[in-house]
């Protein structure tokens, strides 16, 4: 049985690393031509993404990913701030957590190694259709079809083979529109790194402004102390941090810009809406070429709308059917239970115990609970955000605090 994977994002190189590692003859063909040339800069791998991915990955693999990544109990508990700085509530006590961060561009180098020659770079799909016998394959813009038992779409959010699937988009805008940085621990004043702290947080302000303020750390907070399987990109104490407005002509228009004056315009923007000036310290003092736009998209919420498709012999997984808003931090996660998860129904196709549709149709099952429960709690902290889209005076502010709070808990569920 042949499968081949169109994607080679988070969810696609798990799922070939998996195939590959059980002796499955796979395929996995992606646009990009350099895997460490890649958009995001950490992602958050909770309990059960990390045990899903024990079952894709060698043994040395994942010692190498926990000596690469971050972990989550060794942080101060998270803080919540208004616009002005003052102090609204804190998170929940990590210290029992099991979850890890970790640099996007470490995972994906570690995935695809697991690939191996499998993976094939610079290959974009064109379209995806069944030849006369019924076999699915994959056209391509500069290379000649590919045809296969399987074909998986884990091509993300603009996915080609979900969208051929369900007849149109699989997902539309959230209402948010986000901006990334990378900003160096030591290159904030001393005031700015006692307030910030080594945890993560987030500032919230009136008419749906916030700043979300990640800390991560794979060396003085390392989640396996083994420095000789070190690889991470990360490489000391950094604040990886997303400013978030409601969608606007104002900031649609901020997406157009680039590295420095991308950075300009959002702290003046911040300052307009009157956020304190050492609040934005961190977007000012961040690496120019780091700051970067992008979308929030999400699927909808209900299982029902997932996979909106028959099962057969093409599907997908992670946002290619469940986009999600990076606001509860595990879509990637979601993503590698999703190939975890295939990979188990089709084991039932080679042991003859169901056929590959019966299996398909399992999987895309127990797919559309996962994705329904995660987007479910990444939209209702988007919600949470676009609901101070009035100024936020004492009383609201305190009426804000227990909000945030719950907001906190569903992110580190």
């Amino acid at each position: 049985m042949r499968v081949v994977v169109v994607g080679g994002g988070i969810g696609g190189l798990a799922l070939g690393a998996g195939l590959r590692r059980r002796g499955w003859e796979v395929a996995v063909f992606d646009r990009d031509t350099d895997v460490a040339a890649t958009g995001g800069y950490h992602i958050t791998l909770d309990e059960r993404a990390q045990s899903a991915l024990r079952g894709l990955v060698a043994p040395q693999t994942m010692r190498r990913l926990l000596a690469s990544a971050s972990a989550l109990r060794l942080r101060d508990r998270d803080a919540f701030w208004d616009r002005r700085g003052r102090l609204l509530g804190r998170g929940p006590d990590l210290s029992g957590d099991a979850g890890i961060d970790v640099d996007r561009i470490t995972l994906r180098m570690l995935l695809a190694e697991e690939v191996g020659d499998a993976l094939h770079l610079g290959r974009t799909a064109s379209d995806v259709s069944q030849g006369e016998d019924g076999a699915p394959r994959v056209l391509f813009t500069d290379a000649a079809p590919v045809s296969a038992d399987l074909v998986v779409g884990a091509d993300g959010t603009h996915s080609l083979v979900a969208q051929r699937l369900a007849g149109g988009r699989t997902n539309s805008p959230a209402g948010i529109t986000g901006f990334s940085g990378r900003t160096l621990r030591t290159d904030l004043s001393p005031g700015e790194q006692q307030r910030l702290g080594t945890r993560s947080g987030l500032a919230i302000g009136p008419r749906g402004a916030a700043l979300y303020i990640g800390f991560l750390d794979p060396v003085g907070n390392v989640a396996l102390d083994a420095p000789e399987l070190r690889m991470s990109i990360t490489t000391g104490p950094t604040y990886i941090w997303g400013a978030m407005f409601p969608e606007s002509p104002a900031t649609d228009s901020l997406r157009a810009l680039r590295d420095s004056a991308l950075q300009a315009a959002l702290s003046r923007r911040f300052r307009e809406q009157g956020w304190a000036e050492h609040t934005l310290e961190v977007i000012a003092r961040a690496d120019p070429h780091s700051v970067a736009a992008y979308r929030f998209n999400a699927a909808p919420t209900r299982a029902t709308e997932l996979a909106p498709w028959p099962a057969g012999r093409i599907t997908a997984l992670g946002d290619a059917v469940h986009a999600t808003p990076p606001t509860a931090g595990m879509g990637a996660g979601a993503a590698i239970r999703d190939a975890a998860a295939l990979l188990q129904h089709l084991g039932n196709v080679t042991d003859g115990d169901t056929t590959t549709a019966e299996a398909v149709n399992q999987f895309e099952a127990g797919m559309r609970r996962r994705g329904s429960e995660v987007l479910g709690l990444a939209m209702r902290t988007v919600r949470l955000i676009l609901a101070t889209d009035t100024t936020l005076g004492a009383a609201a502010t305190a009426a804000t605090t227990p909000i945030l709070a719950a907001a906190a808990r569903l992110r580190h569920r």
